[in-house]
C-alpha cells in the first residue's frame, strides 16, 4: 500500500518540482544566465492594450562583465511597433541589427515579429540574436501597419513617434484628444509625433480608419475640439491641437497625403511555363534515352561475345534443331 501511494504521488511531486519554462536562453554568446525575474511594468494599462502575453528579464555574466536582458511577447507586430516607439530611449540611434532597432552606446532595443527585446550593458551580435530568436514560439510575421510611414519627416523630433491603438495609449501620449472623439471602436489606430517649429513644439496625430466614410464622419467631432486644426486625407484624419505656430501647423498638415495601395493575387509564371524550356528539356530527355540505348546495346553485345568465346564459337542459347527432314 505504501509503495502504491508513493507511485501515485511521485508524478505530482515531479511536476511541482519542475522549473518553469523561460523565454530567454541560458547563454547568449559568451555570457551565462545567473538569475531570472519579471521586469517591472509601469503604465500597465498601456501594456495590456498592446496585448502583453508574457515577459521576462534575466541577468548574464561573463567573468567580470555583466548585462541584463528583457523580452516582451505582444499580441502582434502592430503592438510590438507601439511598444518599441514607447520604450525607445530619446537619444537612441537606428541600428542595422533589425528592421526596427535602436541603440545607445551601452543598450539595444529591437523588434522580432511580436517580440520586443531590450539589452542593457551589452549589444549582441547578429549571429547571437539569430540563435536567440530561433527558439521563440508563436512568432507573428505579419507586416507592419503602413500608417507608421505617414508622419512628415521635416522637423520631426527624433524618437518622438508613438503608435496608439486604444484609449490607454491615447491618454498617455496625446491626452488632449478624448477617446470618444478618436472612436477606437471603429478599428482606429493612430501615429503621433512631436515637431519643432520656430514658435515652439507641436504634436501631430494621424488617425487611420477602415474606410474614408468613417473618417468623414469623425472630422466634425475633431473640429469641435478647442484650437484643433484638422485635415482629412482618404481614411486618415490628421489633428494638431492649439498650435503655437498656426502657419507651421498648416504647412505640416498640407504634407500629409494618402496613397491608396491596391494588391491582388497574381499568378507568377515559372520556368515550367516557358515553351522554350519545355522543348529544350524534351530534347535533353531524348538525348539521355538514346545514350542509354546505345550504352545498353554495347554492353549486351559485349556480354554475348564473351559468352560465345567461352563456348568456342557456339551460340550457348542457340535453337535446338531435330533435322526431321533427313529421316
Amino acid at each position: 500500500m505504501r509503495l502504491l501511494l508513493s507511485a501515485l504521488l511521485l508524478p505530482g511531486l515531479c511536476l511541482a518540482a519542475a522549473p518553469p519554462e523561460t523565454i530567454l536562453p541560458d547563454t547568449i554568446g559568451p555570457f551565462h544566465r545567473t538569475s531570472t525575474s519579471q521586469p517591472a511594468l509601469a503604465d500597465r494599462p498601456v501594456w495590456d492594450e498592446y496585448g502583453l502575453k508574457e515577459n521576462e528579464a534575466a541577468a548574464y555574466e561573463n567573468g567580470g562583465a555583466k548585462f541584463t536582458a528583457a523580452v516582451y511577447r505582444l499580441q502582434d507586430t502592430t503592438a510590438s511597433l507601439g511598444a518599441f516607439d514607447w520604450q525607445r530611449p530619446p537619444k537612441a540611434t537606428p541600428s542595422k541589427l533589425a528592421n526596427l532597432a535602436a541603440e545607445t552606446p551601452d543598450s539595444l532595443l529591437l523588434v522580432h515579429g511580436n517580440y520586443l527585446l531590450s539589452f542593457q550593458g551589452y549589444k549582441p551580435t547578429a549571429d547571437e540574436l539569430a540563435a536567440l530568436t530561433q527558439a521563440f514560439l508563436n512568432v507573428d510575421t505579419t507586416s507592419l501597419p503602413p500608417l507608421a510611414g505617414y508622419l512628415p519627416a521635416q522637423e520631426l523630433v527624433p524618437n518622438s513617434e508613438r503608435y496608439i491603438i486604444g484609449p490607454a495609449g491615447l491618454q498617455k501620449f496625446y491626452p488632449g484628444i478624448p477617446p470618444s472623439v478618436a472612436a477606437f471602436h471603429f478599428g482606429a489606430e493612430a501615429q503621433a509625433g512631436v515637431f519643432h517649429s520656430p514658435k515652439g513644439d507641436l504634436k501631430l496625430a494621424i488617425f487611420n480608419y477602415p474606410t474614408p466614410q468613417i473618417a468623414m464622419q469623425r472630422v466634425s467631432d475633431f473640429e469641435k475640439l478647442v484650437g484643433a486644426v484638422v485635415k482629412r486625407a482618404g481614411p486618415m484624419v490628421a489633428v494638431v491641437l492649439s498650435p503655437r505656430d498656426a502657419d507651421f501647423a498648416e504647412r505640416l498638415l498640407s504634407g500629409i497625403r494618402y496613397q491608396a495601395e491596391v494588391t491582388r493575387d497574381e499568378y507568377v509564371p515559372t520556368r515550367r511555363d516557358n515553351i522554350g524550356d519545355l522543348l529544350l528539356n524534351a530534347f535533353i530527355l531524348i538525348g539521355i534515352l538514346l545514350a542509354f540505348s546505345v550504352v545498353s546495346g554495347l554492353a549486351l553485345g559485349g556480354f554475348r561475345a564473351l559468352i560465345r568465346r567461352g563456348h568456342k564459337g557456339e551460340e550457348p542459347d542457340a535453337m535446338i534443331s531435330l533435322h526431321l527432314e533427313e529421316r
